[in-house]
């Protein structure tokens, strides 16, 4: 039986192939292989929602696909009825800092929550409006007013950190939803997404004390991940890309206190000091192993995310908090430019631009060019046959044959820009000397 694709779908998954970056939706559509690691991240999304925690580093080398199986992660955790998030940091977004970089690394992710009637983010509205909605049932149903309600369930906020002015800025939404107060209702959720920058503002907008700033930003995600689940979800899910942007940072101190806020919320995760929280984290391997740069050069880190060492000779523990992703086979790739076909007609086999052997002679062809590499690290491999497809489909009269003799594809360098380190305004300690551990240039 034929599954036909949406135009809608079908469109957003070629657009973002050809532009070398992970569609949003329509993932299984493509996905191939991988499947103990599915199952491994599917086992922590089903703790999460049975109100645990889950923790976990995706290690990958650059193309291998990290950030297709973080969002793979995140649309199963959407089906499985939790709220998920997912950013990317760069230098402006970071775990710890004092400039406001985490604040904007959280305000990304309240940016981006997600749930599965809105799979595209901006979500955070309609969580509060769950909320509220199901404290009103519950007061219809036992007999009591919506405030009592309210104020029942967010007694169990106040007992975290900033969790009495998060309940009182939740209360707030439910007097503007009261009185019609459109205004109190979007400072509210200005609030909660970390928007005010001073405090004088926001207790003159809702008659809080504190606002979410950089110190903060992990404690309002526990918070969040509270909340949700008083809203009526099952947990929620946080993906961070592009943590190797911390190893990126030249200046240790920096470093060291992002690792550091790494390890707290491993701890708490692993400690179970958090209720229906998950966080997946995508870097390579040299942020991970790397002594001098990478997480491993932080003690603590290393020792909680040593490998284990009775995972040897082939054996692999799904298990472990790291866990590692190895490239594409060929067979998998394969499979892969064949679900890429089928998708580029809209799901019909018999609307097909190339017919089964072309994949074959396309693989052939790419391994003359750059070797292993065309399946190993397939961004640009994968541009290079959907461009194929393209232009097959707009000119119909011209043979696949002729257009794979003409066909450029080049190696994937793109990786090299993780080890170019950021250079930063050097700090210094309290005896003045710099905290940065790289080597100084000179000349005689």
């Amino acid at each position: 039986m034929i599954t036909p694709i949406r135009p809608r779908d079908r469109d957003a998954v070629v657009q973002a192939l050809r532009a070398g970056v992970v569609p949003r939706t329509g993932l299984h559509l493509l996905q191939v292989g991988r499947e103990k690691e599915n199952m491994a991240l599917l086992k922590d999304i089903e703790r999460i929602a049975d109100g645990g925690t889950a923790f976990r580093i995706v290690i990958g080398e650059y193309g291998s696909g990290k950030t297709f199986f973080l969002n793979l992660v995140r649309a199963v955790a959407l089906e499985k009825k939790l709220v998920a998030t997912s950013a990317d940091l760069n230098p402006n977004r970071r775990l710890h800092a004092t400039g406001g970089q985490a604040r904007s690394l959280y305000a990304e992710l309240t940016k981006n929550l997600a749930t599965r009637t809105r799979p595209e983010g901006g979500a955070l509205a309609g969580i509060v409006e769950k909320f509220i909605s199901t404290a009103t049932t519950e007061s219809k149903t036992q007999g009591v007013g919506v405030d009592t309600i309210i104020h029942r369930k967010l007694e169990r906020l106040s007992e975290l950190v900033n969790g009495y002015d998060f309940a009182h800025v939740i209360e707030a939404y439910w007097r503007g939803h009261q009185q019609g107060s459109e205004q109190l209702k979007t400072d509210a959720i200005r609030w909660l997404r970390g928007e005010f920058t001073t405090k004088t503002d926001a207790r003159t907008a809702l008659g809080v004390r504190t606002i979410v700033d950089d110190a903060s930003s992990y404690d309002q995600i526990k918070l969040l991940s509270l909340f949700v689940r008083l809203a009526g979800f099952s947990g929620l899910l946080v993906c961070l890309d592009e943590l190797v942007n911390l190893y990126k940072l030249s200046n240790r101190q920096a470093r060291d206190a992002n690792y550091e806020q790494i390890l707290r919320i491993l701890n708490d995760l692993l400690q179970g000091s958090a209720e229906g929280l998950g966080f997946v984290l995508g870097g390579t391997p040299e942020f991970l192993m790397d002594t001098r740069r990478g997480l491993y050069s932080y003690s603590a880190l290393q020792s909680r995310l040593a490998e284990n060492t009775f995972a040897k000779g082939g054996l692999v523990d799904y298990n472990h908090p790291v866990l590692r992703l190895s490239g594409l086979s060929q067979n998998e790739f394969y499979v892969l430019l064949h679900n890429i076909r089928r998708v580029f007609a809209y799901g019909d086999e018999a609307r097909c631009q190339v017919p089964e052997e072309a994949l074959k002679a396309f693989m052939v062809h790419c391994h003359q060019r750059i070797g292993e590499a065309y399946f190993r690290t397939p961004r640009t491999t994968i541009t290079a046959f959907v461009n194929l497809l393209s232009v097959l489909e707009q000119n119909p009269e011209r043979s696949w044959q002729a257009l794979l003799g003409q066909l450029e594809v080049r190696r994937d360098h793109g990786g090299v820009s993780d080890f170019q380190v950021e250079n930063e305004p050097p700090t210094t300690t309290t005896t003045g000397s710099k905290s940065d551990d790289d080597l100084t240039s000179f000349k005689l």
